[in-house]
């Protein structure tokens, strides 16, 4: 079963400032620029790559990208040759949750009876083609599994401390070939004792790639973050008028800094479900060893100077147990 794909929006998370991969790019380049629109290897930037995958999913037209107003310029660049979509400025980086729920305000308005597939828009996947088969088999399976969020995994490659580990249980459901399972438990900077227990166990890492209803996403923000819900709900009421502008800079000045992983998908693993994407090469590029160590994988030169810096990570965060 295939969901109608003219009901599948795409919203690409670029308002980050990537301040662990900063010092390592200002020695790249001279000076500061978030990692998203830093072109690593080939012709491309990291952002225009996840716009490129987000095309593959669905219509051009149903993309969102989310820019801070201080990376306008940088998003400009980015965007000026990409296919149509929409573009929303946030007045100030304020994490995850806003920089979600602004554009699922928007969809709600446009299209309620949406699914949503929420991409960051600075990891590394390859080949594309596996990856966006799974993605396509989660929208299907959030039909089916509507009161869900579904997340995407990976099988993990070594003991990378600093990865998002999840716990998986039961089975939920089929799509496709992909097996969604429930999650169980999510693992917060853990210890090598607890990763080793937990890759004896099935865990996964999560690539925070989130697929769910907008109905669904909307529900539990209000059940979990009523004071966050309560601003957005006003905002779009008033999407179109000439006071929207004037809310959204009003909303930013009083809303704290709210990651969605720790304030919401971490306290309902009930209502979560993951799809294994296999054979698949992925990575957070969060810091610059993660960088070179993909690009090592890969056999491909990079963008910047080989010799470029040092990888500080690689002997206290990356420890191999193949």
């Amino acid at each position: 079963m295939r969901i109608n794909a003219s009901h599948v929006w795409s919203i690409i998370l670029a308002g980050g400032d990537g301040e662990q991969a900063r010092p390592f790019i200002e020695q790249w380049l001279g000076y500061s620029k978030p990692k998203q629109y830093c072109t690593f290897v080939g012709t491309r930037s990291m952002l225009q790559h996840t716009l490129d995958r987000a095309d593959r999913l669905g219509a051009p037209h149903q993309k969102i990208t989310v820019v801070s107003q201080a990376h306008l310029g940088y998003a400009s660049e980015a965007l000026a040759g990409q296919q149509s979509g929409q573009e929303i400025l946030e007045p100030d980086y304020c994490g995850t949750v806003p920089g979600i729920y602004l554009p699922l305000m928007y969809v709600r308005a446009w299209d309620p009876n949406a699914t949503v597939v929420i991409f960051p828009a600075d990891h590394l996947v390859f080949p594309e083609d596996r990856f966006l088969e799974t993605i396509e088999r989660a929208t299907c399976a959030s039909h089916f599994l509507q009161d869900r969020i579904l997340l995407v995994g990976v099988r993990p490659t070594h003991l990378e401390l600093d990865s998002n580990w999840v716990n998986v249980g039961g089975v939920l459901g089929w799509s496709g070939r992909d097996c969604v399972r429930q999650v169980v438990s999510f693992l917060h900077k853990p210890s090598r004792i607890e990763v080793l227990n937990a890759l004896g166990k099935g865990a996964l890492w999560n690539t925070s790639v989130i697929v769910a209803k907008v109905a669904t996403l909307w529900k539990l923000g209000w059940q979990y973050l009523p004071v966050v819900m309560e601003r957005f709900e006003r905002l779009g009421q008033a999407i179109g008028s000439m006071h929207e502008g004037r809310m959204l800079r009003q909303l930013y000045q009083k809303i704290p800094m709210l990651n969605f992983s720790p304030e919401l998908l971490q306290r309902v693993p009930e209502r979560l479900g993951m799809l294994e994407v296999e054979d698949v090469l992925w990575s957070d590029w969060e810091r610059p060893d993660r960088i070179r160590d993909t690009l090592n994988v890969l056999g491909t030169e990079p963008a910047f100077p080989p010799e470029l810096g040092t990888m500080t990570y690689l002997s206290s965060h990356s420890l191999s147990y193949l």
